[in-house]
């Protein structure tokens, strides 16, 4: 083989059988059993949800079989929920936590929780207290253990200022968006940019115009093969990535950019990403 010669490609595994082997089962039975187990919901789990809720448990780590991920139905897209074991995994694989502490102040209605977290390469902690007034619900937990759940708000509250996490809610957050309407959902994929769920059965032109999620498109830029007609779709959702995602997350897609999209749109998301990142270095 010359020197020139293209190499071979390595075979690119979809998200299902790349899920599949993380857990050792097969892969044509991962989809059923997390249907049956992932979703609180008696109504049936379309392929395009269970999808958004695996691009999730990926994003993060996380294992559903332990119930650390789980998700409701919500308007055709999910509502992710992480338990509270499933925070305190994530929180604790950050390389960049030097700790995490907590002050409990007043009592009854006045009861108050702060949470401190430091980051190694930070030199002020990063505080957030959550009020009982504000957060209590009528629920079991909240009416036998308030400071416990309390406590627990203020953890997963602190650690999104702390560490950027998005789109992923506790069970409380998760019931409210779904009984009181709109905010942050993990929608599924729209027909213009399909071919990035490869990993997943679809029937494509049956799929309403909605925005990829800023996740999706990360996840997927390495297993997309493009095609031209795909190209602009793909770099669109690529440029609000870079506009909105936290740095880390705007990083890694910019790497994989090359890969799938031209030149000329590379360089756009490049000067998208020097604009909202000034170089800060002395």
């Amino acid at each position: 083989m010359s020197a020139d010669a293209p190499r071979p490609e390595a075979p690119r595994n979809s998200l299902v059988e790349r899920t599949a082997d993380r857990f050792g089962i097969a892969a044509n039975g991962l989809l059923p059993t997390l249907k049956a187990t992932a979703f609180k919901s008696g109504t049936p789990v379309t392929n395009e949800q269970m999808a958004a809720l695996l691009i999730v448990a990926e994003q993060y780590g996380l294992n559903p079989f332990t119930r650390e991920l789980f998700a409701f139905p919500d308007k055709g897209g999910i509502v992710p929920v992480v338990s509270v074991d499933g925070w305190a995994r994530i929180i604790n694989e950050k390389r960049e936590l030097d700790g995490i502490d907590f002050e409990v102040t007043g009592e009854g209605a006045a009861l108050a929780v702060t949470c401190s977290i430091w980051r190694k390469d930070r030199t002020h902690p990063i505080r957030v207290t959550e009020y009982l007034a504000e957060c209590k619900r009528d629920t079991p937990p909240w009416r036998s253990h308030p400071r416990r759940m309390l406590r627990h708000k203020a953890l997963i509250q602190c650690a999104r200022m702390a560490f950027g996490f998005a789109g992923i809610h506790d069970e409380d957050e998760a019931q409210r968006i779904v009984n009181m309407g709109p905010v942050e959902r993990v929608e599924p994929v729209s027909t213009a940019a399909a071919r990035v769920r490869e990993f997943v059965p679809a029937n494509r032109g049956d799929a309403p115009a909605e925005t990829v999620d800023a996740r999706q498109v990360e996840s997927h830029f390495e297993q997309f093969e493009p095609e031209e007609s795909d190209t602009q779709a793909l770099f669109d959702n690529a440029l609000k990535l870079v506009q909105t995602a936290p740095r880390e997350v705007v990083e890694a897609t910019l790497e994989q950019a090359p890969d799938v999209l031209t030149p000329e749109q590379c360089k756009a998301l490049e000067a998208a990403f020097a604009t909202r990142f000034p170089n800060t270095e002395e």
